[in-house]
């Protein structure tokens, strides 16, 4: 009896999963092909390179004022030397807050990624749900991010489709 309930789930459980439809999809290889969204990654990578370089100035300018110090230390009085580290870790702090500031989980940053980015993403998303609810697929997986696919058919990759649907023949 206890057989028989397993193979009439198993069964079941078969017939369930061959009645739905998958897809693939690559979205590196989709985003590789947007041409905004290679704009928008080098917008994002000369800002994130204009921001770094402050930091670093701000950085380069503490460890100055460190070397400084220590050369000069023989020669200052304990108040003056107060006052110098003082100015060093003032503008180690500084630094430090640039840098959450222009890279920090909230930071500017991330802010400039998601508005250039939300709206390609939501492009493309919309591109999928268009592909998928016309050839009746009811999962859509990228095969770009997941490492579990260990195969997947080329016959059931929509990446090319999505691409035309975007307006772009590949």
């Amino acid at each position: 009896m206890k057989k028989l309930f397993t193979i009439i789930v198993m069964l079941s459980a078969t017939l369930t999963m061959s009645a739905q439809k998958f897809a693939l999809i690559d979205m590196d290889y989709v985003l590789k092909n947007v041409p905004a969204y290679e704009r928008a990654n080098e917008q994002l990578a000369q800002v994130s390179k204009k921001w770094q370089a402050e930091v670093d100035a701000l950085t380069t300018e503490a460890q100055t004022m460190y070397k400084n110090y220590q050369n000069e230390v023989v020669f200052l009085s304990a108040e003056q030397k107060k006052a110098r580290q003082d100015a060093i870790m003032e503008k180690e702090k500084q630094a430090a807050e640039l840098k959450r500031q222009y890279f920090g989980p909230e930071g500017e940053l991330f802010k400039k990624r998601t508005a250039l980015m939300n709206p390609i993403q939501e492009e493309i998303y919309n591109a999928v749900k268009d592909v998928s609810e016309l050839r009746g697929y009811q999962l859509v997986l990228d095969r770009a991010s997941d490492t579990g696919i260990i195969f997947g058919s080329p016959k059931i990759d929509i990446s090319d489709e999505v691409l035309r649907k975007l307006g772009y023949s590949y």
